[in-house]
């Protein structure tokens, strides 16, 4: 019926009532784990995923081609478990991946510090400093993440249709009120128009996927956008010949389709090390 997303402060419960959730309406919980692994298994290095796994890159991890890399391949995993339908997706910044999907139904889990402090302490036997150290990097790590990634700020409610307080709410609650505002908001109709917006989506990710890792393709920042009969192919390439062939190989792919080149042309530039 949807796909619903889950974004969380550490310590907000956000596993506990996904799972919840995923008993109370039959859905698939698509986890942090099972993502981390789907990114590897598509080709991303495993070593180097906890440079970028939902924590802001350092400086020359931000510049490196492999941040573009882990992206495409986040994307890529969150995607593919979205076209199944009928799931529940944690973390990664799903929530703006997949924004305007109709069908879609985004919310966030917060709770007071001291709230998650106690949680933390009891779960991990933590003193307070050991305890507020993990929330303050966890924040600043989640709120890196989304500014470097998806240039949004995470904790900005504007995003989600509901933001829920753990600290007042119970797990099961929470996964009563979630289930209750999915049958509301989610129609036939926008059913059956999310299962083809996400369908677009992910054929547009897997033209950008093809370009960059079976053509080779040097072009920075590469996405593909489609819009009822076009697909635009932006990014930044040092030449236009480049871009040309980018547009050729895409029109290949997506013959149904009228591809065009939104890509700028820089010369010599040069954002990977």
């Amino acid at each position: 019926m949807a796909v619903i997303t889950i974004a969380r402060q550490v310590a907000a419960l956000g596993d506990e009532v996904a799972r919840a959730l995923e008993k109370e309406m039959n859905y698939r919980f698509v986890d942090r784990k099972y993502i981390e692994k789907r990114i590897v298994e598509l080709g991303f290095p495993e070593e180097k995923l906890k440079k970028y796994d939902e924590r802001k890159p350092g400086f020359f991890a931000s510049l490196a081609k492999d941040r573009d890399e882990y992206l495409d391949y986040l994307q890529t995993a969150i995607l593919e478990a979205a076209s199944e339908g009928n799931v529940i997706l944690i973390g990664r910044g799903a929530f703006s991946i997949l924004e305007k999907v109709p069908n879609l139904v985004a919310v966030r889990f917060v709770a007071k510090t001291e709230v998650r402090m106690e949680r933390l302490k009891n779960e991990f036997s933590w003193n307070d400093k050991q305890a507020m150290q993990r929330i303050e990097e966890s924040d600043a790590n989640r709120l890196g993440f989304h500014k470097s990634f998806f240039n949004l700020v995470n904790d900005d409610p504007t995003h989600y249709h509901m933001t829920l307080n753990t600290g007042m709410v119970s797990e099961s609650d929470a996964a009563g009120i979630i289930a209750d505002l999915v049958k509301r908001l989610v129609t036939e109709e926008k059913e059956a128009a999310g299962k083809v917006k996400i369908a677009e989506l992910y054929a547009a990710q897997k033209v950008v996927n093809s370009l960059v890792f079976e053509h080779h393709l040097a072009i920075n920042f590469l996405r593909a956008v489609i819009d009822g009969d076009k697909l635009a192919l932006q990014g930044v390439a040092d030449s236009q010949a480049l871009a040309e062939k980018a547009v050729y190989l895409a029109q290949q792919m997506m013959p149904e389709k009228k591809v065009e080149s939104c890509i700028s042309i820089v010369q010599d530039f040069k954002a990977y090390p």
